[in-house]
């Protein structure tokens, strides 16, 4: 059976339930639609709030782990305005990121610290004339790495550290960590032509003297029987005078004969 329609048309009424049925749903539909679009909100907020929760208890961790005279800490002073005087630069959160990036730097050269990221070097109590502490911290256990490794780490960098930040080891100061001494530098000229020209330097200053004194001795033996021979002169031309009465000075070369001490045979010539 059918039903006149109002319109003219005649429509089933079964169908027309159907249709009925039909539009329902449809209206329904955006509510249903609407209810699941409002859960992912739901989640959002509920992760919001975890993050949240788990950024506090991070802080409060690395608040635990980075302070004064705490284990594993060092304290790093800084002299910027001395070291470069008008072209001073000033120290803000970039300057602490490149810092922390340099300390995860040298970490990574330290056999078994291949893993250091900068987000495990924590900074605490930066004051404005530039001293603060820092650690670096092993996220898998939640504590700090040994003293001992940062030293050497440090250490092992610290020319890299100071080039950075265009300061040296009197300007850029690990309290805890001993500067470390300049590379030795090569000289220009070998080692060896150094020593070779020192030797060579002796030995003629050695031969030299020599030399010198070989003709000093010459010159003293040659004045030597020459004037031995003036005093002899000397000698000879000296007459002595003995109670007023001057005498014959005795030859020394040839002798001198006294005669009243001559025999007779002396005297005479013998054949």
């Amino acid at each position: 059976m059918t039903q006149p329609d109002p319109v003219g048309s005649s429509i089933p009424i079964r169908v027309r339930k159907k249709t009925r049925a039909y539009v329902i749903l449809t209206v329904m539909l955006p509510c249903s639609h609407r209810a699941t679009t409002m859960r992912p909100n739901d989640n959002n907020v509920t992760r919001e709030h975890t993050g949240r929760s788990k950024a506090k208890e991070l802080t409060a961790i690395r608040a635990d782990l980075c302070r004064p005279d705490a284990e594993n800490a060092f304290k790093v002073r800084l002299s910027i305005r001395t070291a470069l005087g008008d072209k001073a630069y000033a120290w803000d959160a970039n300057e602490e990121y490149l810092f922390k990036a340099m300390v995860a730097f040298s970490m990574r050269k330290v056999p078994n610290r291949e893993t250091t990221e900068i987000s495990h070097v924590l900074l605490c109590n930066v004051t404005q004339r530039v001293s603060f502490w820092f650690v670096v911290t092993d996220p898998s256990r939640n504590h700090t790495l040994p003293a001992v490794e940062v030293q050497s780490a440090i250490r092992m960098n610290r020319n890299r550290i100071n080039n950075a930040f265009f300061l040296n080891d009197q300007t850029l100061e690990f309290l805890r960590i001993p500067s470390t001494l300049a590379p030795p530098t090569d000289p220009s000229v070998p080692i060896w032509i150094i020593i070779f020209g020192v030797i060579f330097c002796i030995v003629l200053v050695a031969t030299m003297l020599l030399i010198i004194s070989g003709i000093r001795q010459h010159r003293r033996k040659n004045k030597g029987p020459s004037e031995m021979e003036d005093s002899e002169d000397k000698c000879e031309n000296v007459i002595t005078i003995e109670n007023g009465i001057p005498c014959d000075p005795l030859d020394m070369k040839g002798g001198h004969i006294n005669d009243a001490f001559v025999t007779e045979d002396e005297r005479l010539t013998p054949l």
